[in-house]
């Protein structure tokens, strides 16, 4: 049975299982660790792996991503403004 590491400075450290899913090596992160998105970049920088979350798409990323609509949606006549008393 993995133990828990004793803490270090204000971050803290896990022994954790690393196991083989598929062709894949993987690893589950600790609750106390995860990460709140649904993305993340994982780099290697020699013999450390770092994961951290993905940066949130912007606007306009989302928007061309966007499939175009197909649907036909039906003519609007333009009609005449309503009157406004200033």
């Amino acid at each position: 049975m993995l133990k828990h590491m004793p803490k270090k400075g204000p971050s803290s450290e896990r022994l954790v299982r690393v196991f083989r899913n598929g062709r894949n090596q993987a690893v589950r992160i600790p609750r106390e660790f995860e990460l709140p998105v649904e993305e993340a970049i994982m780099r290697k920088e020699g013999q450390r792996l770092i994961i951290e979350p993905a940066p949130a798409k912007s606007l306009r990323a989302v928007l061309a991503g966007l499939k175009p609509l197909r649907e036909n949606f039906p003519r609007i006549p333009d009609s005449p403004a309503d009157p406004v008393d200033l």
